[in-house]
């Protein structure tokens, strides 16, 4: 009887000797799992940039190229549904930090009330490139006045391109049949004849038209020039060395183009993901010229980090950094 009581007694002690190490052992997997999530976190900086064929996601993929290092600092990219939910995301979303916003949808966004206090809340880090309209249209269509009455995809609501087209047309008062399409769809239904037109503003060469020609029965049209447009708008063109298949070399087309700015929200100094921003700020000045050289995009060759965007403030380390 005793004899079987010490046997269980001590299959007990080694059971719970068994439990005890386990639970340390899990305790500390668990202490070492934490510290790895707090590192990670610590050094990835969030971008919401613009949708899979933009030419802002290709540029957020050099800044990952050139700025990640290990753990101290990792760009991670998220392909955005529109600058206008670019910016709503840096504003409410969970672990997002820096937003790609157009100029006109930043503007649009502060008149809208989208937030009371706006101006408060966001900074910018830097003005980035600028990016282009692109009116696609029919072999038939020769001036955007023959657009009057047509079906035009002009992007899903929210988008950059929504909120640009919306501003083109109605400063040119030209009343087109509006679609909300996504670009693959309205690109199908513009080269089987569906539709009239669409309209797309990305960075040229944007990618997605680089595989286009003329034998799609398809061009980029000329803008007319609207001094009413230019005050939120740039004059440019767009060149057959852009898209040497879809723009005769003697045949430039006149264009309107807009700004891009990179946004933070207005953290409180301490906090970890301002200190986080701020390392991602550090990087980005000291090496800015790595961006400018051989295998990264031609828009970077527009980036001047000194540039100033009126009626907002900036990102205080920025601010810190140029002077």
């Amino acid at each position: 009887m005793w004899r079987s009581f010490f046997l269980v007694s001590f299959l007990f002690l080694i059971a719970l000797g068994s439990a005890a190490a386990t639970a340390a052992q899990e305790q500390r997997d668990s202490s070492a799992e934490k510290a790895s999530e707090n590192r990670f976190n610590r050094g990835t900086v969030s971008f919401i940039a613009g949708d899979i064929n933009s030419t802002t996601i290709r540029m957020m993929r050099d800044l990952g190229v050139v700025l990640n290092d290990g753990n101290k600092l990792r760009i991670l990219s998220v392909a955005g549904k529109g600058s206008l939910q670019n910016l709503l995301d840096v504003l409410y979303l969970d672990g997002i930090d820096v937003g790609i916003v157009q100029t006109d949808v930043l503007e649009f966004a502060k008149y809208g009330k989208v937030h009371p206090d706006l101006e408060g809340v966001i900074r910018y880090i830097a003005k980035l490139h600028n990016v282009e309209m692109h009116v696609l249209v029919r072999e038939d269509i020769q001036s955007v006045e023959d657009l009057a009455g047509k079906l035009v995809n002009i992007g899903l609501p929210g988008s950059g391109s929504f909120i640009t087209a919306s501003a083109l047309f109605g400063a040119l008062d030209i009343g087109i049949r509006p679609l909300n399409l996504d670009l693959d769809l309205a690109l199908e239904q513009l080269t089987s004849g569906e539709i009239a037109g669409l309209v797309y503003v990305a960075g040229k060469p944007a990618r997605v038209f680089e595989r286009l020609s003329g034998e799609e029965g398809v061009k980029l049209l000329s803008l007319p020039k609207a001094p009413q447009l230019w005050e939120r708008y740039i004059p440019t063109r767009i060149t057959d060395k852009d898209y040497p298949a879809l723009v005769p070399a003697d045949r430039p087309v006149e264009t309107l183009a807009v700004g891009t700015v990179m946004v933070a929200y207005n953290w409180k100094t301490g906090p970890n993901r301002y200190n986080t921003v701020r390392r991602f700020v550090d990087a980005l000045f000291d090496r800015i010229g790595e961006f400018r050289g051989p295998g990264r995009h031609a828009k970077w060759s527009e980036v001047n980090l000194a540039a100033e965007l009126p009626g907002w403030s900036r990102f205080e380390p920025v601010e810190q950094r140029l002077k």
